[in-house]
C-alpha cells in the first residue's frame, strides 16, 4: 500500500515538508491507538534476531540511521515499524537552522536524496528532555559541531553533546564526515580525530566512574569517499583509540552513473539512497577484511532491498541501518529484512 498509494501522493510534495507531515501524522496515528497495528504489521519477534554487539544486546540488527528523527521527537513511535534501534541527530550543543532552503531533494530516477541540511537541529538540550519519554529503545546519539565553532574548538562541542546524552543513550556516533558542514570532513584526518577520540573516551572514562557506570560504546561515522589508504588509517585510530566501532557510511559527495536530470544531480550536498550501495559494501568489506574483523561495523547506505541487507551483512557488517531506503520502500522492508535474516539462521 505504501509504494502504491501513500508514496506517489507524498513524493508529489516538497521533501522536506513530507518529512515533518509525515511525523505529525505518525505520531497521531500513534495516538489514536494504532501503534499495536504498526508492530503487528512490521515486527518480527524472534529470539534469533537478537544481536548483541559492543556490549549492547540488540532485539534485531535493522536500525534506523541518523538524520531522519535528528530531535528525538518520534523514536518511541518509529520503532514500532520494527527497527531493533534508532540512532537521533546529529545533534549540535546549540540550536542551529542548518542551511538555507531548498537542501533536499528526490532523485527518484536513481532511487536516491540529496540532503545539505548542515545538521538543522533544536539543540543537544532538547534532544534530551525529549529522550526522557524513552519507552526501552535503543538510541543512539549522533553528536556533532555547530558550523560556527571553528576545528581547532571543535573537541569541546563534542564533549558538551556526549555530557548532555551521557544518560538517555546506549552508545554515541562521532559525525566527522557529513559533507554538509563547511571544513568538518578535515577532521577525518588522522591527526585531528586521533585527539578528537581520545579526548572522548577520556571523558567517557571520567564520567562513567564519576556515576559509578559502564562506559558507552563510540563509534566513529566514516565517509564512502575515503581512500583505502585512509580507510587503512581508520583502522589504526581505531586500534590506537580503542573505540567500540565504525558505521560505514555517511553520504558521498560522488556523482558518478545517475539517471536524473542534470540540474538535480548537480545540486550540492550529500548523495544517499541505491547509487550508495556497492561503495558503501566495499568500504564495509575492507575495513572488515583489513582489520580481520577487529571491531564490530553498522553497515549503512543504499540498503533498498533484503538483498542490498544481506550483502552488507556478508560483507562484514553486525548491524546495518535505513534511511532512504525507509523512504522509498516503506516500513514493510524492515519486515522483510528480519524474516530474510531469520531465514538464513
Amino acid at each position: 500500500m505504501y509504494k502504491l498509494l501513500i508514496r506517489p501522493i507524498l513524493f508529489l510534495l516538497d521533501p522536506e515538508k513530507v518529512h515533518h507531515l509525515s511525523f505529525t501524522f505518525v505520531k497521531l496515528l500513534s495516538k489514536m491507538g494504532f501503534s499495536g497495528l504498526f508492530r503487528s504489521l512490521y515486527l518480527v519477534n524472534d529470539k534469533r534476531l537478537e544481536r548483541e554487539v559492543f556490549g549492547i544486546k540488540f532485539k534485531n540488527p535493522v536500525g534506523l540511521a541518523a538524520g531522519f528523527d535528528k530531535d528525538a521527537k518520534l523514536y518511541n513511535e518509529l520503532s514500532n515499524f520494527g527497527f531493533g534501534f534508532i540512532e537521533i541527530g546529529t545533534v549540535t550543543p546549540k540550536p542551529q537552522d542548518g542551511n538555507p532552503k531548498k537542501r533536499l531533494f528526490r532523485l527518484k530516477a536513481d532511487h536516491a536524496i540529496i540532503n545539505r541540511m548542515g545538521f538543522n537541529n533544536l539543540g543537544v538540550y532538547e534532544a534530551v528532555e525529549n529522550l526522557k519519554k524513552n519507552h526501552n529503545v535503543i538510541i543512539g546519539g549522533n553528536i556533532g559541531k555547530n558550523k560556527i565553532t571553528p576545528n581547532h574548538l571543535a573537541t569541546k562541542d563534542y564533549l558538551i553533546c556526549f555530557d548532555a546524552l551521557f544518560d538517555h543513550v546506549d552508545y554515541f556516533v562521532v559525525n566527522v564526515s557529513s559533507p554538509n558542514t563547511p571544513g568538518l570532513r578535515e577532521l577525518q584526518d588522522k591527526e585531528p580525530l586521533t585527539a578528537l577520540l581520545m579526548a572522548l573516551k577520556h571523558e567517557n572514562h571520567k564520567y562513567a566512574q564519576n556515576k559509578q557506570v559502564i562506559e558507552k560504546p563510540i563509534l566513529l561515522k566514516i565517509a564512502p569517499d575515503l581512500t583505502n589508504d585512509q580507510l587503512s588509517d581508520i583502522i589504526q585510530i581505531v586500534e590506537d583509540t580503542r573505540i567500540s566501532g565504525i558505521i560505514a557510511t555517511n553520504t558521498t559527495i560522488a556523482r558518478e552513473n545517475l539517471k536524473s536530470d542534470y540540474d538535480l544531480v548537480e545540486e550540492k550536498g550529500g548523495l544517499s539512497g541505491k547509487p550508495l550501495s556497492k561503495r558503501s559494501t566495499e568500504v564495509i568489506r575492507f575495513l572488515s577484511e583489513k582489520s580481520n574483523k577487529a571491531f564490530p561495523i553498522i553497515g549503512v547506505g543504499g540498503i533498498h532491498s533484503v538483498e542490498d541487507a544481506l550483502e552488507k551483512l556478508e560483507a562484514g557488517a553486525d548491524l546495518i541501518q535505513l534511511w532512504t531506503g525507509f523512504v522509498y520502500e516503506g516500513p514493510a522492508l524492515v519486515n522483510k529484512i528480519n524474516k530474510a535474516i531469520l531465514a538464513q539462521t
